[in-house]
This record gives structure tokens, C-alpha cells and sequence, in this order.
């Protein structure tokens, strides 16, 4: 036997035993119920957010702010302090550099909190703001909320009328997160409260000298940015001089929206932003404390809160259904799972399909419902990547009804078929959701106004229809194709919308490329192939950081489990089982898992908003490599019986 055999072979004994021993682990994981969940963990502004919103809530007595909660306060100024970088900043992904928005936020919260003019965290944080730019520096929406409290100067302020709601569909050209988030901050705006602050509390020192407040505009004079500037300057006069009547009938249009998208979730759109504007929507509209609404919006708010011996941390929303479709379609690949374990997951996931019309069926009003959302409960907003996700880990187990599965996935596969938008792409919750002129609304700065199709999803859906039986000739699969061929970069890589960054679009278009039978051979994948391979770091494993997405370029990284994976998973799909880039791989993730099984990592491979949000998904460290090790172990013939 030749060496290169002698040590293939002994890679595949030495991954064998490293799966083994990651299934144990995420077998470990399961609830009873069936279903895997992890902490899905952000950024400081969050808790910083927080603290303003009891600031709201329990507002100063004779200029002393002493909030009931001042002990959870308290514990929310501990857990950003631990945060404070060294600088005197604060971050939005791991090893990132401090970000401007939440360095004002972090402020905000920790000035009102009772830290101290001179405190040195405060001190040192103030200048590393006004090193930043300054408040003005500062993104819309802490600007908007700022103002709310007489902290930043409201004709400086985007204005968000209500009146939108009158207007049609117009609003469902919006994304569905977006969409969220301004509907209940429409009435917030529209109400224009001035709550009270402290005695003598001001933010005034964090404007930097001599720059003006007023909107910028970077685009001249014939552009959509100016044509929103002019239309600003005249929503705000409207505003002091328009139709009381109409502006009534649209807050109450937006509260009747907001009632509706309450029912049968945990929380509006089961995400943090709109949860917080609507406890502050809900009470300026009337509502008493007590009252059904505000309790149970109160109460959905914060259930997103982690107060034990984890820490003090608020997650921005549940990813349980996420982290269950990726967990159950890892271990069914692996072939190591007693049928009973993936029969309680596949139930659970049952329970979880929508059969009620969201938002969605605006655009596509003759679809029957179907397909699953991220959340524990989320009926509004099924989007088409859990959905993909969810089907591909139905194809992998059998739950104790095999009649309602098989039906169920008929379902989901005729809406993931009907949710294709006209590029030929899939995008997350809606369809040709891409009038790109609505990106240069000034309140859009949080880098997320649209929904457009993107690869990573779109790769997932054609993985998943092709594992449920759609055949290569579907024009689906063939408009896919096309979709992935015109969005691919010109290094051969895909940029990752929902995952950091390049080498996760990659790994997810190579395999929907593959299950749509495309040639490994064909130039196109032989380049991203390449590519995977010519950014593996000498440890042997693959690491990128979220700052390619403010470079539109992959920036390097330390090795992480997860997108060590997902280089592994790409080159899997582009026809590589044998190269020393895959073999190296492997070797990275052997060598480095915990004697538990798991592993360890620290890197936020997870994108909320591309530049503005990033998340950490605590499982994706574990589930992938599983995913890896069990599509490397059948690349190299192992069936189930070799691997135990």
C-alpha cells in the first residue's frame, strides 16, 4: 500500500472516531421534546437598548431616575462594561473594531445608568466616539431613538410617517424585518413623545465641533437620495400642518397591523426591534399597563433575555427551528442516530409548519401556506431558508406519521417552487423584494431596507428540492442555475448574505449546484473549487471575518470549526475528496475538538445585517463539522456500519 493510502486511510479511522464522538455530543443536546436549541447571542446594543427602554418604562420622579428595576440595570451595565474594548469602544462581531452606533448606545446606557462624567470607562469611550465621528456618525435609528427623549434634535431625525400605511402595498416592498420595525416606529414618531431624562442628562458632549447636523447627501442632486431628502423636508411639514384626521386614520391602520402580526407569535416578527417599539407604540397609544397587549408584549420582550449563571445578555430572537433543521440534517447524514431520536425531531418539526397566510401571500395570494420560520412561533413570517433547511432534514428521518410528512413536505416544496423570485433566485421571506431605489430612504442606513434573492439561500433551495426528488430539468432548477452562474464573483467565490461571509455563499452554492446536477467538471465550479483552496490557512482550517462585508472582498481570519466546514462542504460538492486542502481540513477539525465532542469557537459567523448586525450561533460549531465529517466520511466510501 503507498503512503499517500497508509495515511488516508488513517485519517478515515481518526474522522470516524472524531464523528462519533461529535454526534454523542449533539445527541446530548436534543430536549425531550425533540428539538435543538442554542443561545443565539449579538452585540452590546442590545443591552444598551434595553436600559433605554426602562428608562421609558419607569421614567425619573423629580429629575432622580431609580428605576424598580435598577438591580437588572445594574447587571445590564456589568455585561457591557466586560465588553469595553481596549480602546475605550465597542464592537458588533467578534475581534471587530469598535463600531460607532453601538459606542453611542453603550454611552447613552451606561451615562444613564449613574456611571459617572469622569468615570475612565465612560471617559475613555467618550473619545473614542468623538474619534469616530461623533453622534452624528451615528446610524438613524439611534438618532430616532435618541430624540424620543429630547437627546438628539428631532428635525435631524428621519421622519417615518405613518401615512405609509395608507398607501397601498407599498409597504410590502419593504423587507419583512424592516417592515417590522417601522410600522410600530411610525406611531412612535408620528405621537412625538419627549420623554423625560435625569435632571441636567445630555448627551451634548458626544457632537463633534463644527459638524453639522443635517442629512448627508453623497449621491448630488439628481438621485433618490436627494428626491427622499426633499420628500423628508416635507413630511415634516406636513406633519406641523397636514390632515389630522388622515394622520389618525394611518396610527390607526398601523395599530390594527401591529394587533394582527401579535397573534400566534412570540413577539412581531418574533425579532427584538419591533418587540421593543411596540411596548413604546402600545403605550402611547392609551393602552393601560395592564392590559392584555401591553402584558403580553412586555412579556414576549423579555423572554428574550438571559439573566443566570450564563450571564446577562439579551438574544435577538429564538433560532431553535433553525438550529433543529441543521442539527437533525447533520446527524441523519451521519448515520449513527437511533431512528427514535430523528422521529421526536421530525415530529417536533411537524408541529412547526405554517398553515395560515402571512405576509408573504401578498405577492403570492394563491399559494397554499406551508414552509417553517426561525423562532419557537412565528406564523407571519415563514422564511424560504429555514424552510430549505427544515425539508432537507425531513429527507434524512422519519417521524411516526409518514402519511402527514410526505404530505407535509408536498406542501413545502410547492411554496419553496412558488417563492422563487423573477431572477431565478430565492430570497428570505419574500418575492422580488428589490426596488433598490427604496435603499436611499434616510431612515435606511441600517443596511437592510430590502429583501433581495441571494446565493447562500438560493444554493439551499436547490439543495433541498433536489433532495426531495425535483428533477435537474426543472426550470426551476435550471432558472437557479442561471441565477448562481450570472451572481458568482469574479474570483469564483459567492458572497454569504445570511453567513460570514464568502466562504459560506460558496459552500451553499457549490452544493445546491451539485443537487441541480451540474458537472463538477464545468469551468465555473472548477474556479470556486480553487478558491476555497487558495484561502486555507497553514493550520489547515478556514476562518473570515465580517469585515469583508464593509471591503465587498473576503478578509482572512482565524480557523473556525463552522467555516472550516463549510470549506470542507464546498469542496465536497465541487468533485475534491482527495486533495491535501480537504484531507488538511479534515485534520484541522480532528485536531481540535474538545474532549466532549464539541468544539470551540469565537468568531461571529452568523449576519444579521451585512455592516450593521452579526450573530454568533452556538451550535453552528458543532452541527457543521458533523455535516462535514459524515459528507467526507461518504466521499471516501465509509457507509454507516464503517464509520461505528
Amino acid at each position: 500500500m503507498s503512503p499517500s493510502l497508509q495515511l488516508t486511510d488513517a485519517l478515515t479511522a481518526t474522522c470516524s472516531q472524531t464523528l462519533r464522538q461529535a454526534v454523542n455530543f449533539l445527541l446530548g443536546k436534543q430536549h425531550r421534546d425533540g428539538y435543538w436549541w442554542a443561545d443565539l447571542t449579538a452585540d452590546t446594543t442590545l443591552e444598551s437598548d434595553y436600559i433605554l427602554l426602562e428608562l421609558w418604562r419607569h421614567p425619573p420622579v423629580n429629575g432622580v431616575w431609580n428605576p424598580p428595576t435598577h438591580e437588572r440595570v445594574g447587571r445590564a451595565v456589568r455585561s457591557i462594561l466586560a465588553r469595553q474594548l481596549p480602546d475605550g469602544g465597542f464592537n458588533i462581531y467578534a475581534h471587530g473594531p469598535s463600531e460607532i452606533s453601538a459606542c453611542v448606545k453603550a454611552y447613552t446606557a451606561l451615562k444613564l445608568a449613574g456611571l459617572p462624567y469622569d468615570d475612565p470607562h465612560l471617559s475613555r469611550l467618550r473619545a473614542r466616539v468623538l474619534a469616530l465621528g461623533g453622534l452624528k456618525a451615528a446610524n438613524s435609528y439611534v438618532k430616532v431613538n435618541l430624540s424620543l427623549f429630547g437627546l438628539y434634535p428631532r428635525e435631524h431625525t428621519p421622519s417615518i410617517p405613518p401615512e405609509g400605511m395608507l398607501l397601498g402595498k407599498l409597504i410590502y416592498e419593504m423587507s419583512s424585518w424592516t417592515r417590522a420595525i417601522v410600522i410600530p416606529l411610525s406611531i412612535v414618531h408620528a405621537l412625538n413623545p419627549q420623554r423625560p431624562v435625569p435632571a441636567g442628562f445630555t448627551v451634548d458632549e458626544l457632537l463633534a465641533p463644527g459638524v453639522p447636523l443635517s442629512f448627508p447627501n453623497d449621491e448630488g442632486f439628481w438621485s433618490w437620495r436627494n428626491f427622499f431628502l426633499l420628500t423628508d423636508k416635507f413630511v415634516k411639514f406636513w406633519e406641523r400642518h397636514g390632515s389630522k384626521g388622515l394622520r389618525r386614520k394611518a396610527i390607526r391602520r398601523a395599530e390594527q397591523w401591529i394587533l394582527e402580526r401579535t397573534r400566534y407569535t412570540d413577539g412581531l416578527a418574533a425579532i427584538y426591534p419591533p418587540m421593543f417599539y411596540v411596548i413604546l407604540a402600545l403605550d402611547l397609544l392609551g393602552y393601560p399597563k395592564d392590559h392584555p397587549d401591553v402584558l403580553e408584549a412586555e412579556q414576549q420582550f423579555l423572554n428574550l433575555l438571559v439573566d443566570d449563571e450564563r450571564g446577562f445578555y439579551f438574544q435577538p430572537c429564538f433560532s431553535v427551528v433553525w438550529d433543529t433543521g441543521i442539527a437533525a440534517y447533520a446527524l441523519g447524514e451521519s448515520g449513527l442516530v437511533p431512528d427514535h431520536s430523528m422521529a421526536r425531531a421530525t415530529d417536533w418539526l411537524l408541529t412547526k409548519e405554517v398553515r395560515r397566510r402571512g405576509d408573504w401571500s401578498v405577492k403570492r395570494p394563491n399559494v397554499e401556506p406551508s414552509g417553517w420560520y426561525f423562532e419557537f412561533a412565528n406564523e407571519y413570517y415563514p422564511d424560504i431558508d429555514d424552510t430549505a433547511q427544515v425539508l432537507l432534514a425531513l429527507t434524512r428521518a422519519r417521524g411516526t406519521d409518514p402519511v402527514k410528512q410526505d404530505a407535509c413536505m408536498r406542501r413545502a416544496v410547492d411554496w419553496l417552487l412558488a417563492m422563487q423570485s423573477k431572477d431565478g433566485g430565492w430570497a428570505a421571506f419574500d418575492v422580488d423584494n428589490n426596488w433598490q431605489f427604496l435603499s436611499s430612504v434616510p431612515f435606511a442606513d441600517h443596511n437592510a431596507m430590502l429583501d433581495p434573492t441571494c446565493p447562500d439561500i438560493t444554493g439551499r433551495v436547490l439543495e433541498a428540492l433536489g433532495a426531495c426528488g425535483v428533477k435537474h430539468g426543472h426550470p426551476a432548477m435550471q432558472r437557479g442555475i442561471e441565477y448562481l452562474k450570472r451572481t458568482q464573483e469574479a474570483d469564483g467565490s459567492w458572497c454569504g448574505r445570511w453567513g460570514v461571509n464568502y466562504v459560506y455563499g460558496t459552500f451553499l452554492a457549490l452544493r445546491g449546484l451539485e443537487a441541480a446536477g451540474e458537472s463538477d467538471r464545468e469551468a465555473y465550479i472548477l474556479r470556486a473549487g480553487e478558491w476555497l483552496r487558495s484561502i486555507q490557512n497553514a493550520d489547515g482550517g478556514w476562518g473570515e471575518s465580517c469585515a469583508g462585508y464593509a471591503q465587498n472582498t473576503y478578509v482572512p481570519a482565524a480557523s473556525a470549526p463552522s467555516q472550516t466546514a463549510w470549506a470542507i462542504l464546498g469542496l465536497l460538492a465541487s468533485g475534491d475528496t482527495i486533495s491535501g486542502s480537504v484531507q488538511q481540513g479534515v485534520e484541522y477539525l480532528t485536531e481540535t475538538q474538545r474532549n466532549d465532542g464539541g468544539w470551540n469557537e469565537e468568531l461571529s459567523t452568523g449576519t444579521g445585517f451585512p455592516g450593521v448586525f452579526y450573530l454568533q450561533y452556538h451550535y453552528y460549531r458543532h452541527s457543521f463539522p458533523v455535516l462535514a465529517l459524515s459528507s467526507y466520511l461518504k466521499a471516501r466510501g465509509a457507509n454507516g456500519a464503517d464509520r461505528l
